[in-house]
């Protein structure tokens, strides 16, 4: 049956950020009209994505689980469990162009400097445990050099070398006033996006809302 008047799925956002947004408890500075543009900005492209945020849900219910108790094991927030969400969607099989594999998309040489084997018919990045425990190293190393997990998750997908070249007197060291590459500057917020979408969908007003719109329409909640 046609309907001139289809029912069409809209997605609500706020006009302003959260202002208890964090990562790993350090603050998102929501009060810099930048940073709430930015994290508001991430936040609803991420909920407006419905499908693609339910089998992500589903994919967080199935692996969670399994690498939360690994994290904290190796004293790493629990949010850094948004990294292979990212990443990966947690598709093991998921290999970048770049030849990075694995939940955790580790390059062959940064995998084998954290213990895991790769060569000669075997690659541990594809086993979710080993590749955590990889992972937490790596991780907890990266904030011993920068003593910021906000800046440990950016050297995750940056690398070290760029993250302290980003960082001056004037920004001192603080992500979010950070000039870093394109995709290394949206990084944590979509980390931070993911978290709010993924946990915490309804509460914060990011879940779906049905309307009988107009394509042309805008649907806003303060």
């Amino acid at each position: 049956m046609k309907n001139s008047s289809a029912l069409t799925n809209y997605f609500a956002w706020k006009n302003s950020a959260n202002e208890n947004l964090n990562f790993a408890d350090e603050e998102v500075p929501v009060h810099n009209a930048k940073v709430n543009k930015k994290i508001k900005t991430s936040i609803w492209k991420h909920s407006r994505q419905v499908l693609k945020t339910d089998e992500l849900q589903q994919q967080a219910s199935k692996w969670f689980p399994v690498i939360e108790p690994i994290l904290r094991l190796y004293g790493i927030p629990e949010d850094f469990k948004y990294i292979p969400l990212l990443e990966s969607g947690f598709n093991k099989k998921a290999r970048s162009p770049r030849g990075a594999v694995g939940i955790w998309q580790f390059m062959p040489g940064t995998a084998r400097e954290y213990g895991l084997k790769v060569g000669h018919g075997k690659d541990e990045r594809l086993n979710t445990r080993r590749s955590t425990i990889a992972a937490c190293k790596y991780i907890k190393e990266l904030y011993g050099e920068f003593h910021s997990w906000t800046l440990a998750a950016a050297a995750y997908n940056a690398g070290s070398p760029r993250v302290h070249k980003a960082i001056t007197r004037k920004n001192k060291g603080n992500y979010f006033y950070m000039h870093l590459n394109r995709e290394t500057d949206r990084y944590v917020y979509k980390l931070v996006a993911m978290k709010e979408v993924i946990d915490k969908p309804v509460e914060n007003g990011y879940g779906t809302v049905w309307a009988n719109l107009q394509p042309t329409e805008t649907l806003s909640i303060n």
